[in-house]
C-alpha cells in the first residue's frame, strides 16, 4: 500500500511539472497573439517579409489609446516594452549589408563559436529576441551554444518559466545563475568560464542579429589575436525600427575616457584601398558586442576582475589587446541591432558614477603612462577613489611585454584627442605643442579682429588656431590678429575675449604642470 501511495505522489508530481510546462508555452503564445496563423512567440527561421507589427524592422506605432500605458511600460526597462511585446519573437530584418558583402564566400573550416548573453531583469521579449535572431540566422554548424548569465534578476518568469522555454530550441541554449548581483564584467567571466566554444561571442541582452552576420567575424578569428566587433545598428528605444549604422564610423574616446564614435580616418581608408567590405581597424570598441578567440582571451588576462559591474572595461580591453600585439578590428560585412536607451533602468551599489571613476581609474593607472595625467586633470575627483590592487595586472602588462601608451598613440590612434605632446595642462584645456588652446576635439579660434573667441573643431592648420605663450609676460598671443587672450567681455561674462595686448592682469595666463618636450 505504501508504494502503491508513493507513486501515486509521483505521478501526480510528473503531471504537475507537464500542466506547468504547457501552461508556460500557453502563457507566452498568448503573450504574442498569433496573427494569419503565425505563432508569434515560438521560434522559426526569417521567411522574408510579413506583415506583423515590427516585421521588416519597420518602426511599430501605438495608437493614441494606449499612449499613457505605453510610457508607464517604458519605465520598466527604459525601452518601448509595449512596442517589442507587439512584435514576433522572429521578427523578419532587412539585409543591411553591402552588396559586396553579400557575395563573399567563407572557409568550411571556420572555428564554432559559443554566445554569451548576460541579462539582469531584462524583458522577456528582447531576450527571447536576441537568442531566437542568433539561432534563426546562424548556420548550425558554427554555434556550439548559448550560454545565457542571469544576474541576480528578480523576475519570476526568467526563472522556470526561461528555462523551460530555452530547453526546447533547436540549439544548445544554457541558463547560468549569479548568485548575487556581480556586474557585467564578472557575470561576462562566469558566461566564458563554462562555454566551449573556440571562439566566444559576447552579445548584450537586447540585440538582433541579422543575415550573414557571424560568418565574416569567425573568418576574421582565424587570423592570430584579432578582436572583431560586428557593425552595431540601431534599433530604436521607442519604436524598434531598426537603423543601419555606418561602416564609415569607428571606436575612439574622449579625455574623459568615455567611448565616441568618430569617422573613419582617410589613413584608413587608404589602408584598405578604398575596399569598404574590408575590416576597419579601430582603436577601441564599444564592447557590448565582440568575439575573441578561447584561447587569446585567456592569454591576455581576460577582464580585469578588479573593476566592478561596468564601464571602462571596453577601454581596457582595447588598450590590452592594442599594447599588446593583437589587433581590434570592426568587421563591416557583419551587422547586429542594439537597442541604445537614453537611460539605465539598473542602480548600482554606490552609485554609477562611483564605480565608473574605479574602473577607469584602473586602467588609467595600469595602460596609459604619464597620459593618465590627461584625464586626472580633467576629472580630479577620480584621483580620489578607491581603486584597489592592481598588483597583478601591472605585472601581466610585464609579462606580455606590452608597448607604452604613447606607442599606442601614435601608431593605432594618432587622430585621439590627447596630443602626443603639449606645453601645459589644467582642469579646462591643454596648450599642446602644436600652439593650440584646446580641449578633447575643440580648439580655441578667433576668426577676426577683437574676436569672437570660440571652441571649434580643431583643424590642425594653425592660422585662426595658433596661439603663441609668452612664458615671462605670461600673455597668451592669437599670432594672426596679434591680440591677446583676455578676461571676459562685460556682454558675456562666460567667454574670454582678445584684445590688443596691453599686458595687464587680464592678459596673464599662468600654465600649471608645464612640460618642454624635447622634439615637437
Amino acid at each position: 500500500m505504501r508504494r502503491f501511495a508513493y507513486c501515486k505522489v509521483v505521478l501526480a508530481t510528473s503531471l504537475v511539472w507537464v500542466m506547468l510546462d504547457m501552461f508556460i508555452l500557453l502563457y507566452f503564445s498568448e503573450c504574442n497573439k498569433c496573427d494569419d496563423k503565425k505563432e508569434r512567440g515560438l521560434p522559426g527561421r526569417d521567411g522574408g517579409p510579413r506583415d506583423g507589427p515590427g516585421e521588416g524592422g519597420k518602426p511599430v506605432v501605438i495608437p493614441k489609446e494606449n499612449q499613457e500605458k505605453m510610457k508607464e511600460m517604458f519605465k520598466i526597462n527604459q525601452f518601448n516594452l509595449m512596442a517589442s511585446e507587439m512584435i514576433a519573437l522572429n521578427r523578419s530584418l532587412p539585409d543591411v549589408r553591402l552588396e559586396g558583402c553579400k557575395n563573399k564566400l567563407y572557409p568550411d573550416n571556420l572555428p564554432r563559436t559559443s554566445v554569451v548573453i548576460v541579462f539582469h531583469n531584462e524583458a522577456w521579449t528582447t531576450l527571447l529576441r536576441t537568442v531566437h535572431s542568433v539561432i534563426d540566422r546562424s548556420p548550425h554548424t558554427l554555434l556550439e551554444e548559448i550560454v545565457l548569465v542571469d544576474d541576480a534578476s528578480e523576475r519570476d518568469f526568467l526563472k522556470r518559466p526561461l528555462e523551460q522555454y530555452v530547453r526546447r530550441l533547436e540549439v544548445p541554449v544554457r541558463v547560468v545563475r549569479m548568485e548575487q548581483r556581480s556586474g557585467l564584467i564578472r557575470a561576462r567571466l562566469k558566461g566564458a568560464s563554462i562555454s566551449t566554444g573556440q571562439v566566444i561571442t559576447f552579445l548584450d541582452a537586447h540585440c538582433e542579429c541579422t543575415t550573414g552576420w557571424l560568418e565574416p567575424l569567425l573568418a576574421r578569428i582565424k587570423h592570430d589575436k584579432t578582436v572583431v566587433c560586428p557593425i552595431i545598428d540601431v534599433i530604436s528605444d521607442d519604436t524598434f525600427e531598426y537603423m543601419a549604422g555606418s561602416d564609415m564610423t569607428y571606436g575612439g574616446f574622449n579625455w574623459k575616457l568615455n567611448f565616441r564614435w568618430y569617422p573613419v580616418p582617410q589613413r584608413e581608408m587608404d589602408r584598405r584601398k578604398g575596399d569598404r567590405t574590408l575590416p576597419v581597424r579601430t582603436p577601441t570598441m564599444a564592447g557590448g558586442l565582440f568575439s575573441i578567440d578561447r584561447d587569446y582571451f585567456q592569454e591576455i588576462g581576460t577582464y580585469d576582475a578588479g573593476m566592478d559591474i561596468w564601464g571602462g572595461e571596453n577601454l581596457e580591453i582595447s588598450f590590452r589587446i592594442w599594447q599588446c600585439g593583437g589587433t581590434l578590428e570592426i568587421v563591416t560585412c557583419s551587422h547586429v541591432g542594439h537597442v541604445f536607451r537614453k537611460a539605465t533602468p539598473y542602480t548600482f551599489p554606490g552609485g554609477t558614477g562611483q564605480i565608473i571613476n574605479k574602473n577607469n581609474r584602473r586602467l588609467a593607472e595600469v595602460w596609459m603612462d604619464e597620459f593618465k595625467n590627461f584625464f586626472y586633470i580633467i576629472s580630479p575627483g577620480v584621483t580620489k577613489v578607491d581603486y584597489g590592487d592592481i598588483t597583478s595586472r601591472v605585472a601581466l602588462r610585464q609579462k606580455l611585454q606590452c608597448k607604452p601608451f604613447s606607442w599606442y598613440l601614435e601608431n593605432v590612434y594618432p587622430d585621439s584627442q590627447i596630443p602626443r605632446h603639449y606645453y601645459s595642462l589644467g582642469e579646462v584645456f591643454s596648450y599642446t605643442a602644436n600652439k593650440e588652446i584646446r580641449t578633447d576635439d575643440l580648439c580655441l579660434d578667433v576668426s577676426k579682429l577683437n574676436g569672437p573667441v570660440m571652441m571649434l573643431k580643431c583643424h590642425h592648420l594653425k592660422g585662426n588656431q595658433l596661439w603663441e605663450y609668452d612664458a615671462v609676460k605670461l600673455t597668451l598671443v592669437h599670432v594672426n590678429s596679434n591680440q591677446c587672450l583676455d578676461k571676459a567681455s562685460e556682454e558675456d561674462s562666460q567667454v574670454p575675449s582678445v584684445r590688443d595686448c596691453t599686458h595687464t592682469r587680464s592678459q596673464q595666463w599662468l600654465l600649471r604642470n608645464v612640460t618642454l618636450p624635447e622634439v615637437f
